[in-house]
């Protein structure tokens, strides 16, 4: 039987145990993509390259996330959404493992391996969401499970500077890796309930095509995808250089940067519940996504003026404001396809429009080292590389008509 993917609750679920473990999944192979650029002065002393290049890293990553992420839905269907976060959560381990070996090439092998499972975490998540939520309060819980974007932010800002420092970079991926693998033997007990729909006759074929075209053809689907595309450019951009942007302009400490990445996590984090909140009390989830492109580009513009001399205290509520829009934007937009899709192809919409955000993930660091090239300077980079989000809000309006 062909999975259906309801748009009210759905009664044999448990809409805590679906939220704490969807959350859970999206915390841990976040923290596995982090991971590398919270120790990335470590890690490029390590390798004898400059510390820009982790970005390059990132950009593997989200190449791997890609390549998953329109594949998604085909798996859900076909396996069932616990065995596809299950498939997530190896991939990433593995990938994070991998990166600890001492080889340039290990670090890209791991981070392609790490963006597979990366890009397999939301397709499994909406297709449950939409089970055990209704619309007036799906926003809320989407919002609420992609909080694990930014507490795996916290726990890799938090803790792998600290291991790093203490027992070296390669202990910190191998901890990171070890948690993961934890998970994905815990909840195994789940399969029963979570995927007793799944249909092992799904074919693959053609489903990348097929879910994007799908995507690509709904106006609405497409303006917003290429909206995210922008959003995600800037997101990875802050976390991905935060804590270098830290050590080399501001002259933080490595720990100390590791704490401001997660502070701004925490807020981005609130932001999520925040903006998820706002959206259905308005029950307009693209005026939100307007005021949060905003004020993200207000708080990239004033990130150019850190320095040396700058009080701690206005570091940490920049960074916190950037941290609240810039990585809380998410939630919304996911709950914004899933309302825009059709009703039977949740997941499937969900990974095809990922496909488009992960694109401006794997341009965005790119785009950034080669602007940081150019100025020399991370804190002006944001300032230059903010100009992206003109364009993305262009698209966010554009897609309001389609309301």
């Amino acid at each position: 039987m062909i999975m259906s993917e309801n748009t009210t609750p759905h009664q044999n679920l448990n809409l805590l145990t679906v939220v704490c473990i969807t959350t859970l999944v999206q915390a841990l192979a976040s923290m596995i993509v982090i991971l590398p650029a919270t120790i990335a002065p470590e890690l490029a002393t390590a390798h004898g390259v400059d510390t820009s290049l982790i970005g390059v890293q990132v950009s593997f990553a989200y190449i791997g996330a890609m390549a998953t992420s329109v594949l998604g839905g085909t798996i859900v269907r076909r396996f069932g959404p616990l065995r596809c976060s299950q498939i997530a959560l190896a991939f990433a381990a593995s990938g994070c493992a991998l990166t600890a070996a001492p080889l340039l090439s290990a670090i890209a092998i791991g981070a392609l391996l790490i963006g597979l499972g990366y890009g397999l975490t939301n397709p499994p998540a909406a297709h449950m969401l939409m089970k055990v939520t209704a619309p007036a309060n799906r926003n809320l819980i989407f919002s609420i499970k992609q909080t694990g974007v930014p507490l795996g932010g916290i726990a890799a800002g938090l803790f792998a500077p600290t291991i790093a420092v203490e027992f070296g970079w390669q202990a910190a991926l191998l901890a990171g890796a070890t948690v993961t693998v934890t998970l994905m033997v815990l909840i195994q007990s789940l399969r029963p309930s979570w995927d007793q729909e799944r249909d092992p006759d799904v074919e693959f074929t053609a489903a990348p095509l097929r879910d994007v075209r799908m995507v690509w053809a709904h106006r609405g689907l497409r303006l917003i995808s290429l909206g995210s595309f922008a959003f995600s450019a800037m997101q990875v951009s802050l976390t991905t250089f935060a804590v270098t942007m830290l050590v080399t302009d501001v002259e933080f400490t490595l720990i100390e940067a590791g704490i401001v990445l997660a502070v701004l996590q925490v807020a981005g984090a609130s932001g999520r519940v925040f903006w998820g909140w706002a959206a259905d009390r308005l029950r307009d989830g693209n005026k939100v996504l307007t005021a949060i492109t905003l004020i993200t580009i207000t708080a990239a513009m004033l990130t150019s003026f850190l320095n040396p001399q700058t009080p701690d205290l206005q570091v940490y509520a920049v960074l916190a404001m950037f941290g609240f829009t810039a990585v809380g934007w998410n939630g919304v937009y996911l709950a914004e396809v899933a309302r825009l899709a059709p009703s039977h192809l949740i997941g499937s919409a969900t990974g095809a429009a990922l496909f488009v955000t992960f694109f401006g993930v794997v341009v965005g660091p790119a785009v950034f080292t080669a602007i940081y090239s150019g100025v020399g300077s991370y804190t002006t980079a944001f300032a230059l590389a903010s100009l992206v989000l003109v364009v993305g809000l262009v698209f966010v309006l554009l897609a309001r008509k389609q309301n």
